[in-house]
């Protein structure tokens, strides 16, 4: 299994094991100087996402700073209502959207490959490409700060304060194109993890071995896959109506700024356990280590972790008890809400009852896991209080949500984070961390934020309003706020010594030896810092505590023991296993570095800067650009000799996964479909919403669909499906023999119904500037457009791929592939074939 093709295996005994270090490099290592840029790397990646939080975090506390000083005195006016207003906006964007999850996401990124034995994430130019998305949209966001012109809308952007009437200017434009531009990253980095964790395990660890923190990135990845797209659809819907006129949230012409709520939240909820989970996940990990025993009941906070995250998307309308919902649906969200502490409080007791039972050892880390404990606890009791409806109508809009969603978001996040930076700041510098400036600045975190926050409660309670940029004396609010911001600067004080001690103990510290922790995950099974490949050879694993069954694990796999122990094949590959029980199934060849991650983000940043400049001519050449450039990216796949120079594997070892049926891309095209699914759901939910809500709501006299036509363009979506999908079943079977002519087919059958959609568009009588109604149809046919548009791309692609012999009947998976987005197509045609034509009926019109 260990042999190299065509000379013999490297012998460990005869000090070979670095001979073979220099081999997996030449194949893994990475680039200096501008090829800097073309890195994708997992371990580099993810340590970028993490700095880059870090400054985001940074310029985030700032813009805090010049607000607690703004407020820490009745009627100052030293900042301006207008950019006290920037200020408070970006502050939120920035901390919510370009640190909080973007850093938890790197540090998965960082950590999953290690914990779960592969070699790096399945789509690394993926995260790349995710990555350089994160820093164009930041930095369009940061930009529109340092010109004077940043959102000031706040950073829930409600309408019709964010509409075109109320904001003309381009400060909503920036958070609407930045912010869908950032989560663009987002979403690509929850693909990936869920792939990956689910079909890249090292052999033998089932679902039931895999570590706790695996787990919790899972049931995040997924939240981000289903909660993210419809915040994306609310920003292109509320763009398309500040830019070009399509009212959805305007009620005058029969929309609803309501909508824009129930858009806004059915992500931001989300977000809050998006936030927690991976923050939670990390207290999981760490304190089976420090309390030297395994977790105590790990399938019951498993079973708490996917209760969690499935209770979470039925909470939205949490925030929106005061804007006069029935009150049967207030009961049930507050039911919601409520009942969301049980699978949390299983979490708590399930730690608490480690430590109990444990011999607790009280390293550094510890301490910020106890601050977390009690902050969030804390929190916890704050939300409990607000799921009240009644309560919650009394501060609703005060500073006590103020102080309770800190509470939650800083508290529970913030701390665990210290607390892993701490803990694997060994693992990503090969040094210690310190004893007593470590100390010191947690002290200082704990008792700022407590004396910011907690009094901070008492100001709601005494009705101050959150978003006032200043205050009368008199009013009660004068030394509660005083307090706050003298908090505010303890805690940032306590901030700066952590990142004074991270900084110089990660340069200065003492040197950390083999698993200095003396932890059970795999992560400590690499080197400290690890090598870009992780580990040599990849070892089996049967239960949860692989370094506490095995001490000298790392010794062997850095020998070359185990599995994949050759590199000569100039591949990148790791294990391909079952998502249920950890059978190795195939190699996965992974793609090096490349230019295309990094070029095709800054086209596409180009393209948001022509959106927001209003040059959509420019724009549109950009999105070409783009699209050229992913379509290149996309060729150097599956069997073509950039992406396996040799085909060959070992004796014993399975196929490659481009030369199978059930590769890693499937996976990854079907998590891109529940995306996609989730932000096509949100817009049917909007035209229901809409017809059924909205006061102003009425089917235009003059208005008619073209039906005959749409008819006939799902008819040949589904046509198209059917003959693609009869293909495939052929090539299963081993037959490729006239594959390329059924794709060119195929091809021309979606081009066909491509021209069908655009003349449905053309024939129908639509008027999209004067009504929702038209306006909504209008999203829909673009939408079904964009989506057999691309399939028409990638079926052409397909068939060239066929003439160059890198797919067919040896390298069968890639028309699997694109045959999901065929048949996701043809089900989203005939679904709004139903809402918007037969729905209708009902009401007497079409």
């Amino acid at each position: 299994m260990n042999g190299e093709y065509g000379r013999p295996a490297l012998d460990p005994a005869r000090g070979d094991a670095g001979r073979r270090h220099d081999e997996f490099n030449r194949v893994w290592g990475n680039p200096r100087g501008l090829r800097a840029l073309t890195i994708v790397n997992h371990t580099t990646v993810g340590r970028n996402f993490m700095l880059a939080g870090g400054v985001f975090f940074l310029l985030g506390g700032l813009m805090a700073m010049l607000i607690r000083t703004q407020l820490a005195l009745p009627g100052q006016d030293w900042l301006p209502p207008d950019i006290y207003n920037q200020l408070f906006t970006m502050h939120g964007t920035v901390m919510m959207f370009l640190f909080a999850v973007p850093v938890l996401e790197g540090l998965a990124m960082y950590l999953i490959p290690k914990m779960i034995g592969a070699r790096d994430l399945v789509f690394p130019r993926l995260s790349a490409f995710g990555f350089w998305c994160y820093i164009f949209g930041g930095t369009i966001l940061l930009a529109s700060l340092a010109l004077g012109i940043a959102p000031d809308t706040g950073w829930f952007m409600y309408t019709p304060l964010s509409g075109a009437e109320h904001t003309p200017g381009p400060n909503a434009d920036f958070w609407l194109i930045g912010i869908t531009f950032v989560e663009i990253s987002a979403v690509s980095a929850g693909v990936e993890l869920v792939v990956s964790i689910m079909r890249t395990r090292t052999r033998g660890m089932t679902l039931q071995t895999m570590p706790l923190f695996a787990w919790y990135i899972l049931a995040m990845a997924l939240m981000i896959v289903f909660g993210f797209p419809p915040l994306i659809l609310g920003s292109i819907l509320l763009e398309l109506e500040r830019a070009a006129g399509l009212p959805f949230f305007d009620v005058a012409r029969g929309g609803d700024p309501v909508l824009w709520q129930h858009l806004f939240w059915l992500f931001g909820h989300p977000e809050v356990y998006i936030i927690f989970l991976p923050a939670a996940g990390i207290v999981s990990t760490l304190l089976p280590v420090f309390a030297r025993r395994p977790i105590v009941g790990y399938r019951w906070v498993v079973l708490s972790v996917i209760t969690t995250a499935f209770i979470s998307f039925g909470l939205w309308v949490h925030h929106m008890f005061t804007i006069g919902i029935p009150q049967l649906a207030q009961a049930f969200f507050s039911m919601a809400s409520m009942l969301v502490a049980i699978p949390t409080g299983v979490q708590i007791f399930s730690w608490l009852a480690t430590l109990w039972t444990g011999r607790p050892v009280f390293h550094v880390p510890m301490l910020w896991i106890t601050g977390f404990l009690v902050i969030f606890i804390a929190g916890g009791l704050t939300g409990v209080m607000l799921a009240l409806v009644p309560f919650n109508w009394q501060v609703h809009d005060t500073h006590f949500v103020v102080a309770h969603m800190h509470y939650v978001l800083v508290g529970g996040m913030l701390f665990p984070l210290v607390a892993g930076l701490y803990y694997w700041l060994p693992h990503f510098t090969g040094r210690m961390p310190s004893r007593t400036l470590s100390r010191w600045g947690f002290w200082l975190t704990f008792g700022g934020f407590n004396l910011t926050f907690l009094v901070m409660h008492l100001t709601g309670l005494l009705g101050m309003p959150r978003r006032v940029y200043t205050y009368e004396t008199g009013l009660g609010w004068d030394w509660p706020n005083l307090v706050s911001s003298v908090g505010s600067f303890v805690m940032a004080a306590g901030v700066a010594v952590v990142l004074l001690d991270l900084l110089i103990h990660g340069l200065y510290g003492r040197r950390a030896g083999i698993n200095p922790w003396q932890a059970d995950t795999l992560e400590w099974a690499t080197a400290t810092p690890p090598s870009p490949y992780n580990f040599m050879s990849l070892p089996p694993v049967s239960s949860r505590h692989p370094l506490w069954d095995d001490p000298s694990l790392p010794e062997a796999i850095a020998e070359g023991r185990y599995a994949l122990a050759v590199a000569n094949h100039g591949r990148r590959e790791t294990w391909g296993s079952d998502p249920v029980s950890g059978r190795v199934r195939e190699v996965v060849h992974l793609p090096g570095n490349a230019w295309w991650p990094f070029v095709s983000a800054l086209v596409l940043a180009v393209m948001c800067i022509g959106l927001l400049s209003k040059q959509y001519l420019f724009a549109a050449l950009a999105a070409g650009v783009s699209l050229v450039l992913l379509l290149r990216w996309s060729w150097e796949n599956g069997a073509h000799p950039n992406a396996a120079p040799d085909a060959r594997t070992a004796e014993g070892d399975p196929p490659l996964h481009s030369r199978t049926f059930d590769g890693p891309g499937l996976w990854g095209m079907v998590v891109t479909l529940l995306a996609d699914g989730a932000l096509y759901m949100a817009l049917l939910f909007g035209w229901f919403y809409l017809w059924t809500v909205a006061p102003q709501w009425q089917l235009p006299a003059d208005s008619r669909v073209d039906w005959p036509l749409w008819l006939l363009a799902s008819a040949l979506m589904v046509g198209g499906w059917w003959l693609f999908r009869r293909r495939v079943q052929r090539l299963r079977d081993g037959e490729d023999e006239g594959l390329e002519r059924a794709l060119w087919l195929i091809a021309a059958i979606g081009l066909v119904q491509c021209v069908t959609l655009v003349a449905t568009w053309h024939g129908s009588v639509l008027a999209p500037r004067a009504t929702s109604h038209d306006a909504v149809i209008t999203v829909f046919l673009l939408y079904l457009l964009l989506h057999c548009a691309l399939a028409t791309v990638m079926t052409t692609l397909q068939a060239l791929r066929v003439r160059s012999g890198y797919v067919g009947r040896l390298a069968p998976y890639e028309p699997a592939v694109v045959e999901y987005w065929w048949a996701y197509c043809a089900l989203v045609c005939g679904v709004t074939f139903a809402a918007v034509v037969l729905w209708p009926l009902g009401w007497g019109g079409v």
